[in-house]
């Protein structure tokens, strides 16, 4: 859903309040048409500018996005630093977040707020919302309207993240019951977790599957062989914790359905990915995704949207931060 990460995404996700149906009606494409109408093309510029100086700008930025929404819902709260080191972004699970998507968002804010119209009307969240679909797009993959209104959160806790973000070694009954608590189905597991075609983990988040998996198998059956003994090349067991591998190992720096043929052929970084088609009910649909590019861009457009809309604030609730590092 670890690109400097351990990645995303995806890694992903949590057990924080269903999102009430009149919030996400409250959210709108043309949201800003008043208030700051070019707002799409201010994010969408500063956006290319960071991605043609580094590409870790895309899979930081989606990641950003997914661990903002898992916790606390889409406000942008994963921004929030803390004097204490007591926010969101300092719990162990978010340390791995890449700066360059923290800086994507912070300069996209900078450029709409330079705009006399749009100053302070536009919120950090909404600005990481546009920031993630249009590094996807860059990447490749799809472009697709956004939903805005988002308002920005004031709470940002280091406690508030333990044990909302999935682990790699989560199997498909984990997390079906950590997705169905968001709302979101199998399908959008499926297609979410596609998000690891971009991006990259260190080897300590699967180092158990390629050294010492269990009493009879050193390494994870599920595992492909050469990709294993691949995999030990690169990641010596006294790891260095700064070594980071591809998630996807055949086009790591484009935004296809390339992961799902990767899970096909037993190249899963992660357990929480090959069981993704280990698993005979999850199987159909990444033999799906992996034959047809066309259908995962489209499940995954529907799946992210809806991602967008968990635990939204809206109307009178939160604020439109003026700093999206800090509460006003």
């Amino acid at each position: 859903m670890e690109t400097k990460m351990n990645f995303l995404v995806l890694p992903f996700l949590l057990l924080f309040p269903l999102l009430l149906p009149i919030a996400s009606a409250q959210l709108r494409q043309n949201f800003y048409s008043q208030t700051c109408p070019n707002v799409e093309s201010i994010v969408r510029s500063v956006v290319q500018q960071k991605f043609q100086q580094t590409f870790v700008t895309a899979p930081a930025t989606l990641r950003l996005f997914f661990h903002d929404c898992f916790v606390r819902g889409c406000d942008a709260s994963v921004l929030i630093a803390s004097p204490t080191n007591n926010a969101e972004k300092d719990h162990p699970d978010n340390l791995s977040l890449a700066g360059d998507g923290f800086d994507t968002v912070i300069k996209a804010k900078a450029a709409v707020d330079s705009v006399p119209q749009c100053r302070n009307k536009v919120s950090c969240a909404d600005i990481l919302a546009l920031a993630t679909r249009d590094v996807v797009a860059l990447a490749g993959g799809p472009f697709y309207t956004v939903e805005l209104g988002r308002r920005d959160g004031r709470i940002s806790t280091k406690a508030s993240v333990q044990r909302k973000l999935p682990s790699p070694n989560f199997n498909l009954d984990h997390l079906n019951s950590m997705f169905a608590s968001h709302g979101l189905t199998q399908t959008d597991i499926i297609a979410l977790s596609g998000a690891h075609t971009l991006g990259f983990s260190h080897c300590s988040r699967f180092s158990k599957r390629i050294y010492n998996f269990s009493p009879r198998n050193r390494i994870d059956p599920t595992l492909n062989l050469q990709y294993a003994l691949e995999l030990r090349q690169m990641c010596p067991i006294k790891v260095d914790p700064r070594i980071a591998i591809n998630m996807d190992p055949t086009t790591p720096q484009k935004f296809d359905n390339a992961y799902y043929g990767n899970l096909v052929q037993g190249k899963g970084l992660f357990s929480s990915d090959q069981i993704l088609f280990t698993d005979p009910r999850s199987r159909p649909t990444v033999q799906l995704f992996a034959s047809n590019n066309a259908a995962f861009q489209n499940a995954f457009v529907a799946a992210i949207t809806k991602l967008g809309r968990v635990g939204v604030l809206t109307g009178n609730h939160g604020e439109i931060r003026k700093d999206c590092a800090r509460i006003n």
